[in-house]
């Protein structure tokens, strides 16, 4: 387990060498400019030679590779550079708003996993039955469902129709203090639409698990020594079943990163989803670059978690291969 831990670390280096320089290489590219970005209405009158110290105080008159080893060797140091945009150090933006954006991806996906490995038992306890079809239809149907519409469609129900639910924000309007109450009816619409979002994998992954499972002869020789249902389920077939779901964990991160950016801007929630946004539409390759770092971790991590729980689960499966 070390030695693999190991090797991925070593592997994540180059990998987010590329992704950075990669980062600054499109930014660079973009149509967009960083000073007109930065100056606002203000740039329209101001003389070159105004935009002209601007450009020199934010860097960008430097070469690529100039700005990237720049940030680069800052960034080694703990130095994130100053977010252009929000006019606040990007160490600061970040530490203020990824608390947020790691509770709303940590409730919906429990709840993803939790719900989807119910329904995904309950459908492959009978296949092909009323059940089955129902189950299996919704999470085709939700599977092409964007994100950021089944947002929209629960404020339409939950908050307009029946104002049962907050429609947006962190705290109700008005309050300038964020309790935990208020944080707990504001966080119930955008974990369930992110939840929803992620449910149809995890739905159809343990259904076909399981499924193949209960064909396997020691979860037969389990029902003819007369155990029980629930037991033939759950400590036979849903231990075997889960196997390739673990796997479904790690290569699900990308897409839970990109739906909690559009839930979060469909219901105003102060993650990282707007300060993304606003790196990317004004060309602040200070954040972008510092948010993409940060995502790329992220996914790493959750592939690593990944074989890590499948050899855990397996003994089979080597953590040296």
């Amino acid at each position: 387990m070390a030695r693999m831990t190991g090797r991925r670390a070593l592997f994540a280096v180059p990998v987010l060498l590329a992704v950075t320089l990669g980062v600054f290489a499109v930014a660079a590219a973009a149509p967009f400019d960083p000073v007109r970005a930065y100056a606002g209405t203000a740039g329209l009158t101001a003389s070159q030679a105004n935009l002209d110290q601007i450009r020199h105080n934010l860097g960008v008159d430097q070469p690529l590779l100039g700005r990237w080893w720049h940030w680069l060797t800052g960034a080694l140091t703990g130095d994130l550079g100053d977010s252009a945009t929000l006019r606040a150090p990007v160490s600061q933006v970040i530490g203020e708003r990824i608390g947020w954006s790691v509770l709303l991806c940590a409730l919906a996906f429990v709840i993803a996993i939790v719900v989807g490995t119910l329904l995904g038992v309950l459908a492959a306890r009978r296949p092909g039955s009323m059940l089955d079809r129902a189950v299996t239809s919704a999470a085709y149907t939700l599977e092409a469902a964007p994100p950021f519409w089944l947002g929209l469609l629960a404020v339409w129900l939950f908050a307009l129709k029946l104002g049962v639910l907050p429609a947006g924000g962190l705290t109700d309007t008005g309050s300038e203090i964020a309790t935990a109450g208020q944080v707990a009816r504001h966080v119930v619409l955008p974990a369930l639409v992110l939840a929803v979002s992620q449910l149809p994998w995890f739905v159809l992954y343990v259904r076909q698990g399981v499924g193949d499972a209960l064909e396997e002869d020691p979860v037969r020789g389990a029902r003819a020594r007369g155990l029980s249902e629930r037991t033939v389920l759950f400590q036979h077939a849903l231990r075997s079943g889960l196997l390739p779901v673990l796997t479904l964990v790690g290569s699900r991160v990308p897409e839970l990163i990109t739906g909690a950016l559009l839930v979060e801007s469909v219901f105003s929630w102060p993650g990282i989803a707007a300060a993304t946004v606003d790196a990317a539409t004004s060309v602040d390759f200070p954040l972008l670059a510092a948010l993409t770092v940060l995502a790329t971790i992220t996914v790493l991590i959750g592939n690593l978690l990944s074989d890590l729980l499948y050899g855990l689960a397996d003994p089979r499966v080597g953590f040296d291969g």
